[in-house]
This record gives C-alpha cells, structure tokens and sequence, in this order.
C-alpha cells in the first residue's frame, strides 16, 4: 500500500457555509471530531481530515485508491454517517472520494460505474445506500450494482449467522466466492466502487464476478481502506 498527499480541498461554498451557521443555532451540533458547538465537522478538524493522505494498493491485480485509511477521524466519520445515518456528513467525505472517481472516469470515459452491493442487513438497517450518496454529493451518475446471489454448500453453512467481521479469513473468503453476478459488462470496462474496504475479499470476488461476465476492471475506488500490512 501507498500513501500519497491529497489533492488541494476544492473552494468551500461561503453560502452553504453560512446556512450551516445559521442551522446551527435552530439545531445545536456538535463537532464528532473534538465536540466543538454548532457544526457537525469544525473547520480545525475539516483541516485534519483534507491534510491526511490518499491511500494505493492492489486488489486481485487492479489498482484501488481510497480518499482515506480507515482509522481515526475518518472511521468516526464513517460510523457516524453508516450506523447513525448522519448524512450531514456526506458533504466532507464526498469531495475527495468524488475526486478519485472522476478521475478513474476521465481516464476511462466509456468505462461501467459499478457499485459494490452492501450486506442485505445493512442496507435494510440504514433504509439509504452511503456510496450513492456520496456521489450524489459529488454530482456523479449513479451507479449500477453488482447483483448478490446466494450460493448454497457446505462452505457456506460454516459461516452461516456471522456477518464479516466475526469469520476468519478462511470464511470470509469460502463464504464470498459466488456471491456476486455482473450484468451488462460484456467487453466493457468497469470502475468499482464501495465505502470501506478491509480485507479486500469482497472487492475481490466483485472483480472476479466482472470477470467472469466478460468485463474488465481499470480501477477500484473506496472512501477508506483498512492497511493491509
């Protein structure tokens, strides 16, 4: 994995920076960064967050960039934003994620955005999709998802009842093989995109499932990735 320096932060929006003040003091916030009153990221923390570097490493043979390494500020802010669905977080996170899936676009302009499907159970948790959002929030298209299929065996009931975080590696890998089918990808080439990436299997098996489908994929983007040293 690499580490390279962000890209300069783009021009805050002084109008959307003074609604934010005045939203502020009808419904008090506090930072989730150091609990600073009246916005829900300070600028002192929105400072940290746009000095941190890039992330770069390889997933099956293809590149993957993440705007961010998923510890600290950055986990917080994603947390936040998945499980509690503060969306008013989407604005700081979807700059530099934006940024890296634009980029991949423009050096492949006729390339499939695809979305990385997240668990059923989460989806259902959070009633709202983060990636989507946040390339809302970016003003990119909408991505098109990889479709989740269910794969029976016995692999597969050796992990039954554990989401990801609770297999080990063995499982998650026996327990992700197959269960992701592309469409519509036949001689294209394809983005990948997802929020966090941790042990990269599951970007693996979405590679794997374009594949297959007769895709290529040029680049994968996530808004964080776990160091895989």
């Amino acid at each position: 994995m690499t580490r390279a320096q962000p890209d300069p932060p783009p021009p805050r929006d002084r109008w959307a920076d003074a609604a934010l003040a005045v939203l502020g003091l009808v419904l008090p916030v506090a930072c989730v960064g150091c609990g600073a009153p009246d916005r829900a990221l300070c600028r002192s923390c929105r400072a940290e967050l746009d000095a941190l570097p890039t992330c770069r490493r390889l997933v099956a043979g293809v590149r993957l960039d993440a705007a961010w390494s998923y510890e600290g500020l950055v986990r917080t802010l994603v947390l936040e934003c998945k499980l509690r669905s503060r969306v008013d977080l989407a604005g700081p996170l979807a700059g530099r994620f934006g940024v890296l899936v634009r980029r991949a676009l423009a050096d492949h302009p006729e390339a499939v955005l695809l979305r990385v499907p997240p668990s059923r159970r989460g989806a259902r948790r959070r009633g709202f999709d983060p990636v989507v959002l946040l390339l809302g929030r970016a003003r990119l298209r909408r991505p098109r998802a990889l479709v989740r299929v269910r794969v029976g065996g016995p692999g597969q009931r050796v992990a039954a009842g554990h989401g990801q975080k609770e297999r080990t590696a063995v499982e998650r890998v026996v327990a992700t093989v197959g269960t992701l089918r592309a469409t519509g990808v036949t001689g294209r080439d394809v983005v990948l995109v997802d929020d966090v990436v941790t042990t990269g299997v599951t970007m693996a098996e979405a590679i794997r499932a374009v594949r297959v489908a007769g895709g290529r994929v040029v680049r994968c983007v996530a808004l964080a990735e776990v160091d895989a040293r």
